[in-house]
């Protein structure tokens, strides 16, 4: 029961830091400009108000994108390699084709090795069929990498596209293995939003095809017709351009709406990197007087005759709004999303029922603290006090752990709260009537107040860890709320057993060191 000067100090100090972190939630930021501390919690959707989406990441499509492209890479390794095939398509996730010689089905495969990959670590495996048919089909381990490779990218794009529009608190995470929850507090109508994430982004440059065929024959080979938005021109008709990419939109450093100064029209200024100023520019000279489209989700959202060489820099004109210029910027800034997102489920939370569960948290964490006082004190006396005072200050740490966090209160994590409240005197019950029991055998105050805090403690950590193991299960296992929820009753337990075990024993040994009794009363 023996503290020296600087054990009070630091227990006051850490005391005093907690209650200076909970303060600017109490009183405001406002007032207590002077201080160092200006962390608020974090009101979560349920108590804000605002929208909740759940979006699907289309990894299917994103691989049948890849298939895609192996399969230009099969037809040109073939035609390389002067082997003749048939029926060369996509299906069952992999690339499928006939060779017409079965005597060669060995210099396929032996073709086919450089898109198949290394020995050690392929990406495709390579398997025979009937009539000589090979297939292309990604291995497992890759296919299930491609996957959280492109549900990882899209949280970071769907992140930053979130931060342009300037949304304050955001909260965007993964669930389970291909889904993203986005949780837009203050959101109350996130048709943009919805807009902004639902368009995958993707922006190509193609060059428009030199060649007219026939009103309802199909594309020339190397070509393929793309429909043009209402605003490319033309009333949105389709457009004969290039299959091959002449410059990738994945070379985009910047993009800013902005007028021409010439009309004053909206368009979008975009900055290319180095490698990507080298192609523009080298395709820009080699084409002037052509037609550019500017390609967009396979849309063609301008097709405009190139006049110079352009290097670096560049500028997409389609009859925008100042809305649809900055949308446009935003999206190709934040960069193309590596598979399409599907909004699976939408919640919009309005900010009355919010403030409703705020009072109601607030009078239920009062009105049962009040009761817990109030049991304390009557049945434990000056030892209730100290406890009581122990809950005050416990209450005060947790919310400032939370704005130091700045995690994001809910309404699961008000119950957290709540309970806290509950669980933070069970350690002070134990060792209450430890002490007590101690002083019926007729120890004296020292004796019975040590031995009371040195029996109690063991049973104390064992309660503490065993719910602290059950909360880091939930918190692992559980998603949104549930994880708040385990997050406050985690903090609670660690600020509890410090009140108990440090401050309120502190708070005994002053008072014995002061007071120095004769006798404990049982």
């Amino acid at each position: 029961m023996f503290y020296t000067r600087w054990q009070i100090i630091a227990i006051g100090l850490a005391c005093l830091v907690g209650v200076m972190l909970a303060l600017p939630n109490i009183v405001g930021q406002n007032v207590l400009r002077f201080l160092p501390f200006e962390r608020q919690i974090h009101l979560g959707l349920d108590l804000k108000g605002g929208s909740y989406l759940l979006l699907k990441v289309d990894t299917e499509a994103a691989e049948r994108e890849r298939l895609e492209n192996v399969l230009d890479g099969v037809r040109r390794v073939l035609r390389t390699a002067n082997i003749l095939y048939t029926d060369l398509r996509i299906e069952g996730g992999a690339v499928r084709f006939k060779v017409r010689d079965s005597s060669r089905i060995d210099d396929a495969r032996a073709a086919l090795q450089p898109i198949v990959g290394s020995a050690a670590a392929p990406e495709y495996q390579i398997t025979s069929g009937e009539g000589g048919e090979l297939a292309l089909t990604p291995t497992e381990v890759v296919a299930r990498e491609r996957a959280n490779d492109a549900v990882a990218r899209s949280i970071e794009i769907v992140r930053r596209r979130i931060d342009e529009t300037g949304v304050n608190e955001p909260e965007i995470a993964r669930q389970g293995t291909d889904r993203i929850v986005v949780q837009l507090p203050g959101v109350q109508d996130p048709d943009r939003l919805k807009r902004l994430l639902g368009t995958t982004a993707k922006l190509s440059f193609h060059l428009l095809s030199l060649e007219t065929p026939a009103p309802g024959a199909p594309a020339p080979p190397g070509t393929e017709y793309l429909p043009g938005t209402a605003d490319a021109g033309h009333g949105g008709g389709r457009y004969l351009v290039q299959r091959l990419v002449d410059v990738d939109g994945s070379h985009l450093t910047d993009a800013q709406a902005g007028t021409n100064s010439q009309n004053g029209e909206w368009v979008v200024n975009f900055t290319f990197d180095s490698v990507g100023a080298r192609e523009f520019g080298a395709v820009t000279t080699k084409n002037v007087g052509r037609s550019l489209a500017i390609v967009l989700d396979n849309r063609v959202i301008s097709a405009p005759v190139i006049r110079e060489p352009i290097f670096g820099r560049g500028q997409i004109s389609g009859r925008f709004t100042a809305a649809g210029a900055n949308d446009l910027a935003i999206l190709l800034r934040g960069g193309a999303l590596p598979a399409p997102l599907k909004i699976i489920e939408e919640r919009t939370v309005g900010p009355n029922l919010g403030a409703d569960a705020i009072r109601t948290g607030i009078y239920a964490c009062t009105i049962g603290g009040a009761f817990v006082v109030a049991f304390m004190i009557f049945f434990y006396r000056l030892f209730g006090v100290f406890a009581s005072l122990g809950l005050v200050i416990n209450l005060c740490m947790l919310m400032g752990l939370l704005s130091l966090l700045q995690a994001s209160l809910t309404l699961p994590g008000i119950v957290g709260i709540l309970l806290t409240v509950g669980m933070s005197v069970d350690a002070n019950v134990l060792i209450n009537e430890r002490i007590r029991e101690e002083a019926r055998k007729g120890r004296g105050p020292v004796s019975a107040i040590q031995t009371g805090f040195s029996k109690a403690m063991s049973t104390i950590i064992d309660a503490n860890l065993t719910t602290l193991l059950k909360m880091m299960i939930l918190f692992m296992l559980g998603s949104g709320p549930v994880k708040g929820f385990a997050v406050t009753i985690s903090l609670g337990i660690m600020t509890s057993m410090f009140t108990a075990i440090v401050v309120v024993r502190l708070f005994i040994a002053l008072w014995l060191r002061r007071a120095r009794p004769k006798a404990l009363l049982a």
